[in-house]
């Protein structure tokens, strides 16, 4: 069983893939319907990126557009609990749900605000097998490490990614 305060790699991703997957697409469902029509909603986070290790949860991002923040947020916070350990501004909000399986947590972002790059790390992973490898050296280094260091060391991996692709494509921003 895993210790809540210590990242854990799930031990069978192709089975923590297809739940995440499966969760997904239910959840989708439901919030397409009670969300403003501009949402974008994506599947984010390792469960998204094939050969990505991953602790077995679902990360979503809704990305709106600046004029429908405040009612998807106040959509999400009807349906799940606000994620405590995370910040929360006029253009981010986290939330969570414990209860589902597996365990589910929604970053609502402004498009093209400050925190609105969950989508381009996912992106990123996905076009450079050479940065899943070296995520996946982060994971194994951090496995059974409490959970607040593989966060830092996490950061800054996704810090030091985008702005590498923001480099290579000549910008110096992130969308």
């Amino acid at each position: 069983m895993p210790i809540p305060d210590r990242f854990q790699i799930a031990a069978d991703h192709h089975l923590a893939r297809d739940a995440a997957e499966r969760l997904f697409v239910a959840v989708q469902q439901q919030l397409v319907a009670v969300l403003p029509k501009t949402c974008e909603l994506l599947h984010i986070g390792a469960t998204s990126v094939p050969g990505c290790l991953t602790k077995g949860d679902l990360d979503i991002v809704v990305r709106v557009q600046r004029e429908d923040f405040q009612a998807a947020e106040a959509a999400l916070a009807a349906r799940y609990a606000r994620n405590s350990g995370s910040v929360r501004t006029n253009e981010f909000a986290a939330f969570e749900d414990e209860t589902c399986t597996p365990h589910l947590g929604i970053q609502l972002t402004v498009k093209g605000g400050g925190f609105d790059v969950f989508h381009q790390f996912a992106a990123a992973l996905r076009a450079d097998p050479a940065l899943v490898k070296r995520y996946n050296e982060l994971k194994r280094a951090h496995d059974g490490q409490p959970m607040d260091r593989y966060r830092a060391a996490k950061d800054a991996f996704v810090t030091d990614a985008l702005r590498l692709g923001s480099a290579e494509r000549g910008d110096d921003r992130t969308e």
